[in-house]
């Protein structure tokens, strides 16, 4: 039996972005170029031309883009989407007759030769476009066809070279001989802070003034004009709801509690309500709101942790046993990680037959709190869950909610990481916290904007969490902090911090563990909040330059430059449409001072290959004229640690 198709010439494969032959969405944020590409091409010698149509959510037309040949049969079209909604794209490619015929035909007027043949075979190739074409279309073109027949050379050129004829003819293209790519896909488009976000970690509890005081939500409202100054765009909270009484952790995660211990928050629930209260002694739920309203007047909103766990005498135990599992002995089965034991959290049983009305009530607190104004939830360990509920539990939430952002806290195997971005979180914790080197630095950025991940795991850099003080904080002390800053805040647009911990440089770990001692998940802390440190002038200038250069708001914009000195780290970000150009080298090493010779990598930057240009130190305020390749920097730790140079030519 003949294909149907067979009078298609074209190929069409390796399409992008595709994220698992198209079971999910790539992902984009409004304003942020998308490249649609695919490797096209056919038997032969004649040109091809290749489309990609494309259509918004709502729109009932699709609309037709030219793809542009690249190199070694790779075509492209940068799609700029416009607003935040589900993207559908289709790449289609045909053999342009047309175009090998009016390329050959130059050629060959080029050369000289006799062309009246030849044109007689364009008018024939426009005539049958024409057949095709509408009415008013079909009158134009046929007028082309007879103004080129017996044409003189000088009209045939000026014919065949206006692009209202290639287009009229490609919109007539003959269906029976176009290649359609059989998958429509998808593209997320999120707004614009999916994209480019700073965190600031804060435990509302520990916001008062007053030593041995509880803080509450007013404390927090009374702190925002000051972590506003600091150039951060949204404030986390970890848990607001009431902490469990039955097996409280005391200091230091100890297994008793004394009176005054006021408990893990992430032990959630107890007889005063469970995820869908707030502890009372952080205020009401009017005050609640209204912390959120008098943060969105700072362009900061409020993130909420959702930890999908409960503290034993959390109502849900009793009113849903069939959520948990149960012991032989007649307990509920708390968290283990042998030998480790954290008797004041349950876990949910998501085998559990009664599943669907577990998943209902999980989707129904994220309903709750967005109701009260929150539209960006930071998930405690979502790898522990049940993956399937995620797949359906964010797009649920997010079908009535599209502004709703969820960044995934799992610190996990790499193939999980990757599953919970694919099915749905809008950002992802990342492995950043424990890379050191130039090289493991170099290549983890290559591995998260130069393959697929691009398009589906958007990366937020977090020098430290509660959970994590790394040694290289622990033994590089105040220098250390400001270099894993500025990493983190220039490699990465969206980034985050566990605040007042990292503005005041603590240091010291729990014996034998890369951990905080005294730890905050289990006392309220005392801050002075007036204190002067050089860590928050960083962070305060940092976030100045990240709001003020569009370069840095884009995470896949990054061309890694050569050093000569593997503890210097040099990269560039550009962001060609605005003009706005940024070259970033950092020092590694928190104790020397370290040069080298960095090679800029000029083309793909968009700088001038021959010619000065100025380099405008956006940190010190210096300014150095470079010239060509090879450019000189020399950075004290103890001074300032990095140049962000801001290229002025």
């Amino acid at each position: 039996m003949l294909a149907a198709d067979g009078k298609k010439r074209v190929v069409i494969i390796d399409v992008s972005p595709q994220i698992e032959n198209g079971r999910y969405p790539a992902k984009a944020v409004i304003g942020e170029p998308v490249t649609i590409s695919a490797n096209i091409f056919g038997d032969g010698h004649d040109e091809i031309s290749a489309s990609v149509l494309v259509k918004a959510k709502g729109d009932r037309v699709w609309k037709e883009f030219p793809m542009h040949f690249i190199n070694n049969d790779r075509w492209e079209f940068k799609l700029v989407p416009e607003k935040a909604v589900f993207y559908q794209f289709q790449v289609l490619a045909w053999i342009d007759h047309f175009a090998t015929w009016k390329k050959g035909l130059l050629k060959k007027i080029a050369a000289g030769q006799d062309v009246p043949i030849e044109l007689e075979i364009g008018a024939n190739i426009i005539s049958e476009a024409a057949g095709s074409a509408k009415a008013k279309e079909k009158i134009t073109l046929q007028k082309w066809a007879a103004q080129i027949k017996g044409a003189s050379t000088e009209a045939a050129v000026e014919i065949v070279t206006d692009q209202q004829l290639e287009l009229a003819v490609c919109n007539c293209r003959d269906k029976e001989t176009t290649t359609v790519f059989p998958q429509i896909l998808n593209i997320d488009v999120e707004r614009k802070k999916a994209g480019f976000s700073t965190w600031y970690e804060l435990f509302p509890r520990s916001a008062a003034t007053e030593p041995g005081k509880h803080g509450t939500f007013k404390d927090v409202e009374k702190l925002l004009p000051r972590i506003s100054r600091m150039g951060f765009d949204t404030v986390y909270f970890p848990p607001i709801h009431p902490i469990g009484e039955d097996k409280r952790k005391g200091r230091n995660n100890a297994l008793t509690a004394k009176a005054e211990d006021p408990g893990s928050p992430w032990a959630i629930g107890s007889k005063l309500g469970g995820h869908k209260s707030i502890h009372p002694d952080l205020g009401t739920t009017k005050d609640f709101q209204s912390l959120v309203k008098a943060a969105k007047k700072l362009d900061i909103e409020i993130a909420m942790d959702i930890a999908f766990q409960c503290a034993p005498d959390h109502p849900y135990v009793k009113k849903h046993p069939q959520w948990f599992k149960w012991r032989p002995d007649g307990t509920v089965q708390y968290a283990e990680n042998p030998p480790k034991k954290y008797e004041d959290i349950l876990p949910f049983n998501f085998e559990t037959d009664d599943w669907q009305g577990l998943w209902q009530e999980l989707k129904s607190i994220f309903d709750f709190w967005i109701e009260k104004g929150i539209n960006i939830f930071r998930v405690d360990n979502p790898h522990t869950k049940s993956l399937a509920f995620w797949e359906w539990v964010i797009p649920a939430v997010r079908k009535d909610n599209p502004q709703v952002i969820f960044l995934a806290e799992a610190f996990t195997r790499p193939r999980i990481m990757e599953r919970l971005a694919k099915i749905g979180f809008t950002q992802s914790y990342t492995y950043f916290t424990w890379r050191e080197s130039k090289k493991e630095l170099e290549e983890y950025i290559t591995e998260l904007t130069q393959t697929d991940k691009r398009y589906y795991f958007r990366p937020s850099f977090w020098p430290n969490t509660p959970d994590i003080l790394p040694p290289h904080l622990t033994h590089g002390g105040e220098n250390a902090h400001i270099i894993r800053l500025l990493l983190a805040a220039t490699l990465s647009a969206s980034y985050g911090l566990y605040g007042p911990v990292y503005e005041y440089g603590l240091t010291t770990p729990m014996p034998g563990k890369e951990e905080y001692i005294d730890n905050e998940k289990y006392e309220i802390k005392h801050w002075n909040w007036e204190e002067y440190t050089r860590i928050r002038e960083m962070i305060t200038r940092i976030n100045r330059i990240r709001k003020e250069n569009t370069a840095l708001q884009s995470t896949w914009n990054i061309e890694l430059a050569e050093t000569t000195n593997d503890q210097v780290m040099c990269y560039g970000k550009a962001d060609i449409s605005n003009g706005n150009t940024l070259l970033i080298a950092i020092n590694l090493d928190p104790y020397n001072t370290h040069s080298a010779m960095v090679r800029v990598p000029l083309e793909k930057l968009g700088i001038p290959t021959d010619a000065p240009y100025m380099v405008h130190d956006l940190l010190s305020g210096d300014k150095y004229q470079w010239q060509g390749e090879w450019n000189y920097v020399a950075l004290n730790p103890h001074e300032m640690p990095a140049h962000i140079f801001k290229v002025e030519y």
